[in-house]
């Protein structure tokens, strides 16, 4: 429906993931609600959730349908009206998400679907002195700016707004001598080009060390000229398809030629574009010289992995070059069999990522087995499609209720 997907990447999100939130939040709101505070012989006391006093706006991306359901439906579930606004480029296919929840029973008017320009919409809610929260998917600068804005209106506001985020990443793939070589080639093919690098977790840098660079560089060469289908979604066989629409494109094209004029880099496979019919971009691998590269430090958001190859006795200082080259912190994996470095690792990239995968690729997150999140420049880190995200959409109240009557105002060690 006008995102681009195959068969198999658009059942596991419209379909499979979406379903996913829907049950899992759910069962956190049961799991929660369990809590009630101690009684006493004096009083009775409850603990219940409210709904935030004003509305949500959820504003959803393009790249799955699963996010915009559930970033209108789990504030919903808490009890709140939400306004949903789209991505002009999944407007069909949020859409049908709308109808679906209406179809099930949703009473009219919880949640409000109203496509338009992202400015307006955003001016629009930070202006409103009813603005409860907002939650939101996309890119860095967009939720700065709505936070820049709430900052201007903050002396309007009935309640201090809640803000969500879920932004952009430069996430990456940290590959020890030890690695085995089919999984760190499988994993960075799936990573970096699975629905044409268009999620928030694809692999965009590599850290490779010299002795694993040929073979590596040998099976990613051979599966990418080979093995990869480049066509329409509609065909089973299709790996990636064209990216969203033309700005994409263009963008993404950009920092290609950027790569083909820069000095420290060169393009070991692809690079090429095609806009003939579709936006299509060839999946792109590139090697720097240079680990502070302009490749190695800003989100791409397309087929585009850019590779730096250090010196197997500098793995220690490479580790220090993942945590400090970018403003992100999203996902990232590393790939090592020596499970002691394996550990020292983990424990050294504690904050460069909010989903760390060990001998895994970055891509892939499920609800409810990783909660999903990233912080610094990656968002809010509230972790989706985890037991605490939904309780950002709502405003606990306790009551105490007392049994006796208050029969004097004089403390005991008054008497």
């Amino acid at each position: 429906l006008g995102q681009g997907k195959t068969v198999f990447q658009a059942e596991i999100d419209a379909a499979c993931e979406l379903i996913d939130f829907w049950r899992f939040n759910v069962q956190h709101m049961a799991a929660a609600m369990a809590y009630q505070p101690t009684s006493t012989q004096d009083s009775d006391n409850s603990y219940g959730y409210r709904g935030l006093e004003g509305f949500v706006a959820a504003i959803s991306p393009f790249n799955f349908t699963a996010i915009g359901g559930h970033l209108a439906s789990a504030p919903a579930f808490m009890g709140n009206t939400v306004v949903w606004k789209p991505s002009d480029a999944a407007v069909l296919s949020n859409y049908i998400v709308y109808k679906i929840l209406e179809e099930a029973g949703l009473p009219p008017g919880i949640i409000q679907f109203v496509p338009s320009r992202g400015e307006d919409f955003g001016r629009t809610i930070t202006q409103s002195q009813d603005l409860a929260a907002i939650t939101f998917t996309g890119s860095t600068k967009t939720f700065k700016t709505l936070w820049k804005w709430v900052a201007e209106n903050i002396d309007h506001y009935r309640t201090f707004p809640r803000l969500v985020g879920e932004c952009g990443g430069k996430n990456f793939h940290l590959i020890h001598p030890s690695a085995d070589i089919t999984t760190i080639v499988n994993g960075t093919i799936r990573s970096a080009f699975e629905y044409s690098g268009q999620k928030c977790s694809a692999c965009s840098r590599v850290y490779l060390p010299r002795s694993l660079s040929n073979e590596f560089y040998s099976q990613m060469k051979t599966i990418m000229e080979k093995q990869l289908r480049i066509d329409t979604p509609l065909k089973f066989d299709t790996f990636t398809s064209a990216v969203i629409d033309r700005n994409s494109f263009n963008r993404i094209r950009m920092y290609i030629d950027y790569a083909r004029k820069s000095s420290s880099t060169k393009i070991i496979f692809g690079g090429e574009c095609n806009d003939s019919v579709g936006f299509y971009i060839q999946p792109t691998l590139i090697e720097t010289a240079d680990p502070n590269h302009k490749l190695m430090q800003e989100e791409i958001f397309g087929p585009v992995v850019t590779v730096y190859v250090y010196d197997d006795k500098k793995y220690d200082e490479t580790v220090n070059l993942v945590n400090q080259t970018s403003n992100y912190a999203l996902t990232g994996s590393i790939f090592c069999q020596d499970k002691t470095i394996l550990e020292k690792t983990r424990d050294r990239l504690v904050n460069a990522a909010g989903n760390l995968y060990l001998n895994d690729k970055s891509t892939g997150s499920v609800v409810n087995q990783q909660p999903f999140g990233g912080a610094r420049l990656s968002g809010t880190n509230d972790k989706a499609g985890g037991p605490h995200y939904i309780f950002r959409f709502s405003s606990p109240l306790a009551i105490k209720s007392m049994k006796v009557p208050l029969t004097t105002f004089k403390h005991v060690s008054m008497e």
